[in-house]
């Protein structure tokens, strides 16, 4: 790869419309500063083509583009722009699938429960393009994850309106957790002394062995990590809340990330559906099972599944299921137009987006009638659910926050090399009888047991030493640039964070930390201090593992920011390359269905703009590229005068939407680089592009706007067709010319 190349990912939804409108003016500029812009196919729909290419055309096969991408991070060349991607759950890779097969592309079903090998190969292969395949791969470093100082600045200036007060007459909102038998209360952890070569294995009440896990290396000094949730217990616990709920008058809501942790939050989100609607589906369990119904896909799952009936058998289901509502607490609905409730899809209540708005709205969830409630979140394992419990509680004590006083919570974020990804691999596994699931060295050694009951969730998890080391490092790297305080989110009576705090104390002595302030606290505590802070208007840097930066980075900004996709995420991979992750992705399956009804696209690509200052800062830096250097300064001032003069997207059809913000960006960038005199020859090219925008600013606007209030057909939900949404996205001819003769 040339020393001057930005890798930008093609993806999906939202996002993946915007590209077409800004992604020729980066290679414009780009270009004109000999930098080249290459494009890498990681959407879901690409990551299915390229893992099954056996009866593919060849005009239809794509390359393994991720596979490439992880090998190049571990390269001090990387410079990868890293836009959201689609972290399929099981219900969205097979829509993805049923596309790709209407569109000629002869791909398998996904075969969900697999019995021949056959089916059981094709299961391991669609595991690597399910959940958050993407991240782990690419993730070689650790994430610096914060608001950008002009965006900042600008939120307190112009606060978002979107917070909701509290009621002063009080609020019924809670977040309910297990109080035993959770993956906290069971987890068991170790750090390695030596490398070894391990095995998971399930042993069952007769002695039998089976392997579940095989040829598992772990490397000295890493952390590993066991834990169980135990389903009865699980159940019981759903059923008391729902009971609890039901006579609170309050709604109900699970929140979980079926997405990410791909293997265990599905199923633990199918018991709370098998239990709220326990009625309905216990009265009809043998017909249900023979249509092949899975509550691990939620309510719509079984519904869809009703087709296969007759029509009065359908009928007498469907009433059955309606009735339930008549006994049971109210859901929180994700769209009460449609009837879609919470329980109705994994992937439509991502813990990391939902509860953030649970804060927002003041404690409330919108109900059935389209308003707002107050809700009990479910959030079953205590590893995090209390943290959110804690932010609620100040709330109903202090009140909402503040957009334009409150202080800021960034974020270091250990994930390097697949740190804590909980859930979302390949060690995690539903207990197939009683017994106990261990893991076991070579030599027969076994490391760590755990006791089982029939269909217990077991799950293992990593942390390799390295990425610690550069976690610690980057917290004092951060702390130091910044002077404020650095807060290690860590519970000395959780078995793994005993084992990271170890860690931490071991290597916060290798840096020079005079100065600094520096702690360690349990989540409650360091939700707490941070929202003390907060509330004066102080910032804190969270120092976290993987879940929790997770949390955390949609958190903080949806209430500072409005939204999290305005968020600044620096990786500096391990080996010297930049990773820049542009915000989250999820609103983004809301705004392809604004735009394909009415032609209108409010994905704001703030993230986007910022991401590439750090991008090419860092190319200047790697080589020299003085006109890089120069790049990301007058597009640092482009987005200071885009959100000065309130560029950003409109949500409604007829006003200006992402295509109308590119072009400000666009143009207030060409006229940073007209107006600076560091190089004379950007100075002049750029001094006709400035002008030629700003005298056709009225014409390119109008002819962007008329594009907008009718229904739009890009030939394809996860694989539009490239043409088709082109023309959408670039229908300003005028301004077209402009960018593509640069």
């Amino acid at each position: 790869m040339a020393k001057h190349t930005i890798i930008w990912t093609k993806i999906d939804e939202a996002p993946a419309l915007a590209t077409y409108a800004l992604l020729p003016v980066v290679k414009a500029y780009a270009k004109a500063c000999d930098i080249d812009v290459e494009i890498k196919d990681i959407s879901l729909a690409g990551r299915i083509i390229a893992n099954f290419p056996d009866n593919l055309t060849d005009e239809q096969k794509i390359e393994d583009a991720l596979t490439q991408l992880g090998e190049l991070a571990k390269t001090p060349e990387a410079n990868i722009i890293k836009l959201p991607n689609i972290s399929a759950s099981i219900p969205q890779l097979q829509a993805a699938i049923r596309e790709l097969q209407e569109k000629g592309y002869d791909i398998p079903d996904y075969p969900e429960e697999p019995k021949t090998e056959a089916e059981k190969e094709l299961h391991a292969r669609f595991a690597k393009v399910l959940g958050s395949a993407v991240n782990p791969v690419l993730r070689e470093g650790n994430s610096d994850r914060r608001a950008a100082v002009s965006v900042k600045k600008f939120a307190k200036k112009h606060p978002h309106r979107m917070m909701k007060p509290w009621p002063e007459s009080g609020s019924k909102a809670r977040v309910a957790h297990m109080t035993e038998k959770d993956f906290y209360g069971s987890e068991q952890s170790v750090t390695m002394d030596k490398a070894a070569t391990t095995r998971i294995e399930f042993v069952a009440a007769d002695g039998s062995v089976t392997v579940l896990k095989d040829n598992l290396p772990l490397q000295a000094g890493e952390v590993a990590d066991t834990a169980v949730m135990n389903v009865k217990a699980l159940r019981a616990f759903y059923a008391e809340q729902i009971d609890a709920t039901k006579k609170d008058d309050t709604l109900l809501s699970l929140h979980m990330k079926a997405t990410m942790m791909k293997i265990s939050d599905p199923i633990i989100f199918g018991h709370c559906v098998s239990v709220y609607y326990k009625d309905a589906l216990e009265k009809h369990v043998d017909t249900l099972k023979e249509i092949g119904a899975n509550v691990n896909n939620g309510l719509a799952d079984v519904l869809e599944k009703l087709n296969k009936l007759d029509a009065d058998k359908k009928a007498e289901i469907e009433a059955d299921i309606a009735a339930v509502y008549n006994s049971r607490p109210a859901l929180a609905m994700v769209d009460s137009r449609k009837g879609i409730t919470n329980l109705h899809v994994p992937n439509n209540i991502i813990i990391d987006a939902s509860m953030p708005n649970v804060v927002r709205d003041g404690g409330k969830m919108w109900n059935n009638d389209d308003q707002l409630q107050d809700t009990v979140a479910l959030i079953p394992d205590r590893s995090y659910a209390r943290m959110y419990q804690q932010i609620i509680a100040d709330c109903q004590q202090h009140g909402q926050f503040d957009p334009a006083t409150m202080g800021s919570v960034s974020n270091v974020g250990l994930m390097a090399q697949k740190a804590e990804e909980y859930g979302s691999h390949d060690k995690t596994f539903e207990a197939p009888a009683d017994g106990t699931i261990r893991l076991v060295d070579s030599d027969g050694e076994v490391i760590m047991t755990q006791s089982v009951e029939t269909g217990d969730i077991f799950r293992m998890c990593q942390v390799k030493d390295a990425p610690i080391r550069d976690w610690v490092k980057l917290a004092v790297t951060r702390a130091k640039a910044t002077g404020a305080p650095a807060v290690f989110w860590l519970d000395k009576n959780r078995a793994h964070d005993a084992e990271i705090i170890k860690k931490v104390n071991a290597y916060l002595p290798e840096h020079n930390t005079t100065g600094l302030e520096i702690h360690i606290m349990a989540p409650t505590e360091a939700m707490q201090f941070s929202l003390d802070r907060i509330r004066k208007g102080e910032d804190t840097i969270s120092v976290t593992g993987n879940v929790l930066r997770d949390y955390l980075t949609d958190l903080f900004p949806i209430l500072e920011l409005g939204t999290s996709a305005r968020m600044l995420s620096i990786v500096p991979l391990m080996n010297g390359g930049g990773l820049f992750e542009t915000g989250a992705g999820g609103s983004a399956p809301k705004h392809v269905q604004q735009f394909l009804k009415e032609g209108h696209l409010r994905w704001d690509s703030l993230g986007e703009y910022c991401a590439l200052v750090p991008s090419f800062e860092l190319i200047a830096e790697k080589t020299g590229n003085a006109k890089a250097a120069i790049l990301a300064e007058t597009l640092s001032e482009a987005i200071t005068q885009y959100l000065e003069n309130a560029k950003s997207p409109s949500r409604k059809v007829s006003e200006p939407d992402n295509r109308n913000s590119s072009f400000y960006l666009a143009m207030y960038w060409a006229q940073a680089l007209a107006a600076q005199d560091k190089d004379a020859a950007l100075k002049a090219a750029f001094a006709n592009t400035a002008a030629a925008m700003a005298e056709n600013e009225a014409a390119i606007n109008e002819e962007m706007l008329d594009a907008q209030g009718s229904p739009v057909n890009i030939g394809g939900y996860f694989l539009p067709a490239p043409d088709k949404t082109e023309t959408h996205m670039r229908p300003s001819q005028t301004y077209n010319q402009i960018i593509d003769t640069i």
